[in-house]
Parts: structure tokens; C-alpha cells; sequence
């Protein structure tokens, strides 16, 4: 009886931790590098608050866990104008962090062109401010490595003659491997498909909340094995579908309206789960449905990142691989928190799944009515 308290205390206190997470996320950064005649410039988006409160992103989920949290809600207030006069004044201590070299290790000089922060908005909600920074290459120079400080967070750098071309997911203190100034690319299928699977993999674990609270809304439904494969199997070809689809552009919905539609899609499965004492021969439609949603909110964060053009089909596998590992790593999460120990407890649904699913279903509706009218 201990135990079926402490876990559903467990499960409440993830649940409910959840909203709070998603309005100070840590948010990888975006670069762009590009060349022109013997110049580079280098366009980024990054969390400029974060970055001016010292605060060390490498292992943070959310910057309220840092202890610079006070100073980084400060900054969130400041107006645009005021931010970038901060940005300006910090730059020469953060650009040490950012730097681009030849493939021998001489510097580039990169100076200041443009920084452009959005107005507060949401000042729950990460802003993107945008830095571009340009630079003239040494004579001769023929590849270039970007360095990305320690304490940053992770990077996507975009680079090379692709639409969009992502070629390197950078964690904080890695350096890329050299960057053709010709355009082209190093990599071959293999090398960008690796590349893809941590970008697929971190939009699950901890950047997708609400698709971790989707999956656990489906693992709570049952304790036997053939409803949750049934309804992961329909999720995965249905997300699979749109993400394809939303890469390519063949389809392509508002955010408007695909957000809040993942957000019922939450509420749904979670409702069901309390009222609904057998799988249905609908509910796994009904998950394919929503997996075709999701695929879309998939395909909204890969077309942020980019595809390289010669190379699409490694990386969409990448990035689909990594979701998939991301959604069966949140279910043996679950199932070793609770699923191993009580499952076949004749308790577990009154005082676990169905707890869990209520809690996950306010969730869901908090997220619905934030996203359509609050």
C-alpha cells in the first residue's frame, strides 16, 4: 500500500511538474554558416538572457533549476532595445565561446553585423534573438571548423550549399568536423544519418513534453503488451506518414492548428483511459489519426533544424530513428517506475493508471486552452 502511494506520488509530481518545464525549456540553438567570395557569415538564434545570466545549459532541462534563474527572469523583461545593449556590452566575453577557425586552427575574425531580439510576448516562453556575425577568410582557405563554448547548450549548425543544410548537432564544448567553404558536404549517408538520431532523440527526451505525455497517455491504457504495441505500431506509421509528407512540403498545416490539436489528442487518449476498460476495435485508428498529427508537429521542429538537399533520406531516417528511441525510452522509464513493481497489483488501474491518466488529461487541457485562448 507504501508503495502504491510513493509511486503515484512519483507520477503526480512529473505530471504536474510538466507546465512549469515547458515555459522555461532550454531550447537548442540555431546557426547558419555561409560563404560568399572570401567571406563567412554566420546567422544565429539563441537564448541571449540565458547566455547573459552565465547560466550553464549543457545539463539543463529548464532554467529554473539554475541558480542564475532570478537574474535570467529579470532579463526576460527587458525590452528588445535593452537587451541587445546588454548583448553588445557581454559580447566580447561571449564570442570566446564562438569561434571559427580554418581547418589548421587559425582564427577568423568574426565581427558583429546584426542583433535583432523580439519584442517580450510570452515572458514565460524562451525568445529568439538573432546575431549575425561576419568575418573575411584567410587566402586559401579551403574548410573551417565552428567551435561551440562549454556551458551552452546544444547547437544545430546548418551549413553547405543544401536548403536549409544542417550538417552537425553540436553539444556544449564540441567542436564540428571541417566545413567545406566550396559547398558540398564531407558526410556521407551514414555519417548524416548518425548525425540526425540525437536531433530526433532530444525532441522526445527532454524537448517533446507533450509527446511524452501522448506515449504515457497510451502505456497507462493496459498492463498487457498487445494493446501498447498495437497502439505505438499505429502511432509510428501514422507520424512517420506526415513527417515525411511535412519534410518534403507536400503537407503542411498552421502551428495554430496542429498545436492545440496534439493537445486534445493528450486529453483523448488520457479520458479514455479512465473510462474505457478494453481496447475498442477504434482506438487504434483513433491513435493513427493522432500519430498523423504529431508527425506534423515533428515535421514543424525538422524543417527549423533544415535537410540537406543530397542527403534527405539519411537524415529523415535519422531523425525518425531518434524519436523512436525517444518513445521507447519514455516507456521503459515508465514501466520500471511503476509497470515492473505494481502492474499486476489488483489496485494498480484504481489508484495508478487512472490518477496518472486524470493527471495527464488536465495537463493536456491546460496546454489546449493555453494555446487557443489564453
Amino acid at each position: 500500500m507504501a508503495g502504491a502511494r510513493g509511486a503515484l506520488v512519483l507520477v503526480w509530481a512529473l505530471l504536474l511538474w510538466v507546465p512549469a518545464a515547458a515555459a522555461h525549456e532550454v531550447r537548442p540553438s540555431i546557426a547558419t554558416l555561409g560563404f560568399d567570395g572570401g567571406a563567412a557569415r554566420l546567422d544565429l538564434r539563441l537564448n541571449a538572457e540565458a547566455l547573459l545570466a552565465g547560466i550553464d545549459l549543457d545539463d539543463l532541462e529548464t532554467t529554473d533549476a539554475a541558480p542564475q534563474s532570478d537574474a535570467y527572469d529579470r532579463l526576460r523583461m527587458f525590452d528588445p532595445e535593452d537587451l541587445v545593449a546588454q548583448l553588445e556590452a557581454a559580447w566580447p566575453r561571449l564570442a570566446e565561446g564562438m569561434r571559427l577557425t580554418t581547418r589548421n586552427g587559425e582564427p577568423v575574425a568574426m565581427e558583429i553585423d546584426t542583433i535583432d531580439s523580439s519584442e517580450i510576448g510570452d515572458a514565460g516562453l524562451p525568445r529568439p534573438t538573432r546575431v549575425i556575425l561576419t568575418g573575411n577568410l584567410p587566402a586559401g582557405t579551403e574548410a573551417v571548423r565552428f567551435h561551440w563554448g562549454r556551458g551552452q547548450g546544444a547547437l544545430v549548425l546548418r551549413h553547405g550549399a543544401a536548403r536549409g543544410g544542417l550538417a552537425t548537432y553540436l553539444a556544449g564544448g564540441a567542436t564540428s568536423d571541417p566545413i567545406p567553404v566550396a559547398g558540398g558536404s564531407d558526410q556521407g549517408g551514414l555519417s548524416v544519418l548518425a548525425a540526425y538520431v540525437p536531433v530526433g532523440f532530444a525532441h522526445i527526451l527532454p524537448k517533446g513534453l507533450d509527446h511524452i505525455l501522448f506515449v504515457l497517455g497510451l502505456y497507462f491504457f493496459s498492463t498487457r503488451l498487445p494493446p501498447l504495441v498495437w497502439q505505438i505500431t499505429a502511432f509510428t506509421a501514422a507520424h512517420t506518414v506526415t513527417l515525411a509528407l511535412g519534410a518534403l512540403g507536400t503537407v503542411r498545416l498552421p502551428p495554430d492548428l496542429v498545436e492545440p490539436l496534439i493537445a486534445a489528442s493528450i486529453v483523448f487518449v488520457a479520458a479514455e483511459n479512465i473510462f474505457a476498460t478494453r481496447m475498442h476495435a477504434w482506438r487504434p485508428a483513433i491513435v493513427f489519426g493522432f500519430g498523423l498529427l504529431h508527425g506534423l508537429g515533428f515535421a514543424a521542429v525538422l524543417g527549423d533544424f533544415g535537410l540537406p538537399e543530397g542527403l534527405f533520406l539519411p537524415a529523415l531516417l535519422g531523425f525518425n530513428i531518434g524519436v523512436e528511441i525517444g518513445q521507447l525510452t519514455v516507456v521503459a522509464i515508465a514501466f520500471l517506475a511503476v509497470g515492473v513493481w505494481f502492474r499486476d497489483k489488483p489496485w494498480y488501474r484504481a489508484r495508478i493508471a487512472v490518477p496518472a491518466s486524470a493527471a495527464i488529461a488536465l495537463v493536456g487541457a491546460y496546454w489546449f486552452l493555453e494555446r487557443t485562448v489564453l
